[in-house]
C-alpha cells in the first residue's frame, strides 16, 4: 500500500498551489532540487504522474487535482489533531469565541459576565471570523466555540445549544413599493432580486430572483440603498435599525436561531461551563424582555445538542 509521509504532502500542495517550483521552494525554505527529488519520489511511489513540467510552466493532472484536493484537507485534518491535542493537556489554556462582527444579538456581554462568575472560568479570547467560516475555526481547531446562526451556517460534526430563536425582517429602501406597509409577506417579494450570500446554498423568497453576490450584510446594505436588491435578514443582524433604510417584519418567513456551536469531540469541562453560563445568559436575557423563560437547563451535565431547531432557510 502506497504511504505519503506528511512532509511530502506538504511539499506537493506548495508546488500545486504554487504552479512554480523555484516560488514553491521558497515558500519552504528548501532548496528547490530537493523538492523536485521529493515530488519525483512520491510520482514513483503513487505510480501516477501528478504534474506536467515544462521549461515554462507547470500543470496538474487530473491525479494531481486529486491529491490537492485530498491533501489540503488532510493536512488541515494534522493540524487540527495537533492543536486539539495540545490544547487538551493545556491545564492553562484559555477559550477561544469566533463571532462575526455584530453576530451575537447583543447576549456577548451578558455571557461573558455569566461565564466569569463560574468557578474556574478561563480568559476567553474574542475572534472574529466571517460571514460563513466560523464554523471551519471550531473544525480545524483555531477556536473551542463559535456564535452560529442556523440553518445557514453549516453544524456539520458540531454540537451547538440554541441561544435565540428570531424571526427576519426585509430591508428595503424608502421608496421601494412595499415601505409603506408595517408587515410583508414571502409571496410580496416575488420577482424582487435578493442578494446572494456567499458560501450560502441560495433558496431566496419563492420567485425571488438571486442577485449579486455578498460576503456580509454591509454590502447587502449597500446595494440595498442602489435600489439593486432588498435582503431578508435575522432580526438581530439587522441592527441597528439604518436610518435610510425601512425594516418590516416578514411574518411567513423560516425563523433563524442564534446557537453556540462546538465540536462534538470536545468533552472539556471549561467549554461545558462556558456553554452553560451562555444558555442562563440568553435565558435571563430573554426573561428581561419578555417574562420567565425554562431555558438554561440543557447543558446541566454537559454540553449537548439542543433539540430546539429553526425552520428551513429562505435566504440569510
Amino acid at each position: 500500500m502506497a504511504e505519503l509521509e506528511t512532509r511530502e504532502l506538504e511539499y506537493f500542495v506548495a508546488v500545486a498551489e504554487e504552479l512554480h517550483f523555484g516560488r514553491a521552494a521558497a515558500r519552504l525554505a528548501i532548496a528547490q532540487p530537493a523538492l523536485s527529488k521529493a515530488i519525483r519520489r512520491v510520482e514513483s511511489r503513487l505510480g501516477v504522474t501528478l504534474l506536467e513540467r515544462s521549461s515554462r510552466h507547470v500543470a496538474l493532472t487530473p491525479a494531481g487535482e486529486a491529491l490537492l484536493h485530498h491533501g489540503r484537507h488532510a493536512l488541515n485534518a494534522v493540524g487540527a489533531a495537533a492543536e486539539k491535542a495540545r490544547r487538551a493537556g493545556d491545564q492553562q489554556a484559555r477559550l477561544r469565541l469566533v463571532i462575526k462582527p455584530g453576530g451575537d444579538a447583543n447576549l456577548l456581554s451578558g455571557i461573558l459576565a455569566a461565564y466569569a462568575g463560574r468557578p474556574g472560568a478561563r480568559q476567553v479570547d474574542i475572534l472574529f471570523g466571517g460571514a460563513t467560516d466560523r464554523a471551519d475555526h471550531v473544525r480545524d481547531g483555531r477556536a473551542d466555540l463559535a456564535l452560529l446562526y442556523a440553518p445557514f451556517d453549516d453544524l456539520t460534526g458540531l454540537d451547538h445549544e440554541t441561544l435565540m430563536v428570531e424571526g427576519r425582517v426585509a430591508i428595503l429602501p424608502p421608496d421601494h413599493r412595499l415601505a409603506s406597509r408595517s408587515e410583508i409577506t414571502l409571496a410580496d417579494l416575488a420577482q424582487e432580486t435578493l442578494p446572494r450570500w456567499k458560501g450560502v446554498r441560495w433558496t431566496g423568497a419563492p420567485e425571488a430572483r438571486p442577485g449579486p453576490e455578498v460576503t456580509d450584510a454591509v454590502e447587502a446594505l449597500q446595494l440595498i440603498r442602489l435600489g439593486r436588491a432588498v435582503a431578508i435578514l435575522p432580526r438581530s443582524l439587522a441592527q441597528p435599525t439604518q436610518p435610510d433604510l425601512v425594516h418590516r417584519p416578514v411574518t411567513d418567513a423560516p425563523s433563524s436561531a442564534l446557537v453556540l456551536a462546538w465540536s462534538q469531540e470536545d468533552r472539556r469541562g471549561l467549554v461545558a461551563s462556558f456553554v452553560a453560563a451562555a444558555v442562563d445568559a440568553a435565558a435571563d436575557a430573554e426573561g428581561a424582555t419578555r417574562g420567565p423563560s425554562k431555558a438554561g437547563n440543557a447543558v446541566a451535565a454537559g454540553p449537548a445538542a439542543s433539540a430546539e431547531q429553526p425552520d428551513p432557510p429562505s435566504n440569510p
